[in-house]
């Protein structure tokens, strides 16, 4: 029997992130082959999909399915580690298959849709397969579908890094690709006023408040200085008030686009990969001490 060694126990962990156990069991099973040892800990997958699952996922792509006639589409948002990662085709492959899923089967959430028939196994057997074979946390994070009212038009940026789909009545379908292009550089959090929270109106409205007060303004003033300044703000965020990227004069908006097309739109949906995930910044030497530590232990 092939003597097995500290050194190629590290040597396979290195390679395959398992454990320092598994990794022995492994070369013994393999009887010292670190080739075959690594394809039985591959085969496995539960010891990269778990080890990975602890790391943040920050990075991925949208993955989008859009209908032929425009009245049906799905946006699907994946996460990987790296952006390494997110242009490998296989995992492109997955956020794409799953956005049509969503259209197809219209899940009711993730768990759902992770359970959905894909390939050999279901979406949730491909996923952890891709993290075996890869070795980086994967999740599907968010979806959505979206029956039209009118047309949808779809816009993809930055490697599938922001997606949007956008319902248009009217207008024809170069208006609703520049609405979507448009929407793609503003990043409009609303449609119009009535879909901004409240709180980051009334958030709006006492940072104004303070800085007029610290700027010396009358009391009197200060209620109508804050309005003027959440008005400005609605102009920014809201799709409708927002100055057309594309505007030859520099000041039409999307509503005043919109009315001189005969258009309207019904709503949009803008993803943005790792929106709201706070991303860790870990200490390298902190974190060579703790695996140095867990190795110990084992």
């Amino acid at each position: 029997m092939a003597e097995i060694t500290a050194s190629m126990v590290k040597e396979l962990r290195e390679k395959t992130d398992a454990p320092m156990m598994e990794c022995k069991k492994a070369l013994t099973e393999a009887a010292g082959d670190m080739a075959k040892a690594e394809e039985i800990l591959r085969v496995k997958l539960g010891n990269k999909a778990t080890k990975a699952a602890t790391r943040v996922a920050a990075e991925g792509v949208v993955g989008m399915y859009l209908a032929a006639d425009g009245k049906l589409a799905a946006v699907v948002e994946v996460n990987s580690e790296t952006d390494f990662v997110a242009k490998n085709d296989e995992f492109i492959a997955l956020a794409k298959g799953c956005a049509e899923l969503v259209a197809a089967k219209d899940p009711v959430d993730v768990a759902a849709l992770s359970a959905l028939p894909m390939g050999d196994g279901t979406v949730e057997s491909t996923r952890a397969a891709l993290v075996g074979k890869i070795g980086e946390n994967m999740t599907l994070r968010r979806f959505q579908r979206i029956e039209a009212k009118g047309k949808l038009a779809s816009y993809v940026h930055g490697g599938s890094k922001i997606g949007v789909l956008v319902d248009v009545i009217g207008g024809g379908d170069t208006l609703a690709k520049d609405i979507a292009m448009h929407i793609a550089a503003s990043k409009p959090k609303a449609l119009d006023a009535a879909g901004v929270p409240a709180d980051l109106l009334d958030t709006e409205r006492r940072i104004a408040v303070e800085k007029a007060r610290e700027a010396g303004k009358p009391e009197n003033m200060l209620d109508k200085i804050a309005e003027g300044t959440v008005q400005k703000y609605l102009k920014d965020v809201t799709l409708l008030g927002q100055v057309f990227v594309k505007a030859e004069d520099g000041k039409q908006t999307i509503e005043q686009l919109l009315k001189s097309k005969g258009a309207t739109v019904n709503g949009f949906t803008l993803y943005v990969v790792g929106e709201g995930i706070e991303k860790k910044v870990n200490d390298f030497a902190a974190e060579v001490a703790a695996q140095a530590a867990a190795a110990k232990k084992q």
